[in-house]
């Protein structure tokens, strides 16, 4: 986090008069792999990242919230009541904390009223879920303060209900989840459909790993035309194809599929499906190789969002095809698309090669000058102070 939780709890005395009554902290994600199968109930393959929101929190005597920012530059607290929250009722980064504490009510468990700071490392924009950090970081601190007792895996549906219904973004449970369940050294292997995951190794250290991020830059928003759009497709192709979701269907299942959807639909669908296998097989290869061995599929994960799902961009395919020219034994554009964050999987003595490449080919297609740094595996959502 960009401040020390000793110094964010004098932040919130500062703005709110008190002390808080503690600090709870939820990391952003990074997905090796399986993008746009989650809300199709299909397989993803994320990791928690060190990057996390912090929130500095005190319950108050009565049902109002008040929340504050230390990115913000209004020091003027977004004001709500919590009998009077509805849904899309709040509007810009406040309708996420508001909307948690909407969806926990809506959910049965009653929150108190809360003073609430929230400070963030998480790039916004970048693809690595700084929208998922804040909703649990959120959470988890309002399920201790108000001692509802709800489990994590109900906690990442509510953080997921808030998305979808007070911000009216369509995403899926991934990002939830990954935040609440990662553990350091590993990712999360989990079923969108039935909620269950696992840990899989993802020891990058120990192999000479090292997972860069590269940070085009290029904002994206999954409440915009482009993410619904997409969604919207793989609705249809379900739909056409008799089935309660693109999870249903395998890769034997594609020539059928070209012979009953158009084209454009057709193309949503081989993504999906394919990236379900190659999710799938990525597992495989961690339980029984490593993570070197992951490159290949890194790859094919990209041309499919580049070709079949369309949702890269020219930064996003210029910072792919940099990475693996320079090196990299995989790389593809992560999270929503549309903008946001490519990963390159590197060996530690190539990154320095990579990240000098990748920067020379933004400058030289006159993009901004793209922010690159290395990630691994953290720890989940938990009560820091």
């Amino acid at each position: 986090m960009n401040t020390t939780p000793h110094d964010l709890a004098a932040a919130f005395t500062d703005r709110f008069g008190s002390e808080p009554d503690g600090l709870w902290s939820a990391p952003g994600r990074v997905n090796v792999i399986g993008e746009h199968t989650d809300y199709n109930d299909g397989f993803v393959l994320p990791f928690a990242i060190k990057h996390s929101t912090t929130v500095a929190v005190a319950v108050r005597p009565d049902r109002i919230v008040r929340v504050a920012s230390t990115f913000s530059t209004d020091d003027t607290p977004v004001t709500a009541d919590l009998d009077s929250l509805q849904e899309g009722s709040v509007e810009g980064w406040a309708a996420y904390p508001l909307g948690v504490l909407w969806a926990m009510e809506q959910s049965g468990y009653r929150c108190p009223g809360m003073d609430i700071l929230v400070d963030s490392s998480v790039p916004v924009g970048a693809g690595l879920s700084s929208s998922a950090a804040l909703e649990c970081a959120v959470a988890v601190a309002a399920n201790d303060l108000s001692e509802a007792g709800v489990s994590r895996r109900e906690l990442a549906t509510i953080g997921q209900f808030a998305e979808n219904r007070m911000v009216g973004a369509p995403t899926g449970i991934m990002d939830q989840s990954a935040s609440l369940f990662g553990e350091a050294g590993h990712a999360v292997f989990l079923d969108c459909r039935s909620g269950e995951s696992r840990l899989v190794p993802l020891d990058l250290e120990g192999a000479g790993l090292e997972l860069m991020v590269i940070d085009t830059r290029v904002s994206h928003s999954h409440s915009t035309g482009g993410y619904a759009a997409r969604r919207r497709s793989c609705e249809l192709g379900a739909e056409l194809m008799g089935v309660p979701a693109l999870r249903d269907l395998s890769v034997k299942d594609l020539a059928e599929a070209a012979g009953v959807l158009d084209e454009e639909t057709f193309r949503r669908v081989r993504h999906v499906v394919t990236e379900n296998a190659r999710v799938e097989d990525a597992v495989d290869v961690l339980s029984r190789k490593g993570p070197a061995d992951l490159g290949s599929l890194l790859v094919a994960s990209h041309a499919s969002m580049r070709d079949d799902f369309e949702i890269s961009c020219p930064e996003l395919d210029t910072a792919v095809d940099a990475a693996l020219d320079a090196g990299a034994l995989g790389a593809r554009m992560t999270g929503g698309g549309f903008g946001g964050a490519a990963i390159a999987l590197a060996r530690v003595g190539d990154v320095p090669a990579i990240r000098s490449a990748v920067e020379a080919a933004f400058s030289a297609a006159g993009f901004r000058a793209p922010v690159v740094f290395g990630v691994l595996p953290g720890a989940g959502a938990a009560r820091v102070a």
